[in-house]
């Protein structure tokens, strides 16, 4: 599929993926194309699956959930990990769900209001899944970095 992305998809990708509001006209002048065919182009990307969103980024914090935490998931089994997601996705906090390896089998990030309402998310919810055998929490003093990988346009 890499070799189905040229030079000009990059250069288009490295300008959405920093302001996915811009207008395409303006896209296309930095890129000297016209319009069309940026958007023929994203749409193009939309449907190969490289561009698998859009939207806004809300600030947790702003809308009441102070506690940014990662929690280390252990199952009885690896392979419970498909039973589990689906409980997972039925708590609203939990914004991202990896299946990992080293020391825990799953990688959850979510949002609490508070420590006792990150304590209830833990003791009530995800520890009452079956097949969770334990759980160790990360708590996220600052977030530093938020990016999407680079995009080469040179290649």
């Amino acid at each position: 599929m890499i070799d189905k992305i040229d030079r000009l998809d990059r250069k288009i990708l490295n300008i959405v993926m920093h302001n996915a509001r811009i207008p395409s006209k303006d896209v296309a002048v930095v890129c000297g194309v016209s319009r069309a065919a940026v958007h023929q182009r994203i749409q193009r990307l939309i449907d190969m699956n490289v561009i698998t969103g859009s939207g806004y980024h809300v600030n947790a914090k702003i809308l009441g959930y102070a506690t940014c935490t990662y929690i280390g998931v252990n199952l009885e089994r690896g392979a419970m990990y498909r039973d589990v997601v689906p409980e997972l996705e039925k708590i609203p906090e939990i914004v991202e769900c990896h299946f990992t390896t080293g020391p825990y089998t799953m990688l959850v990030k979510l949002y609490a209001r508070d420590n006792e309402h990150l304590m209830e998310l833990l003791n009530k919810k995800i520890q009452m899944i079956p097949g969770v055998t334990g759980t160790e929490t990360l708590i996220s003093l600052d977030h530093s970095i938020a990016r999407e990988i680079p995009i080469n346009t040179e290649i």
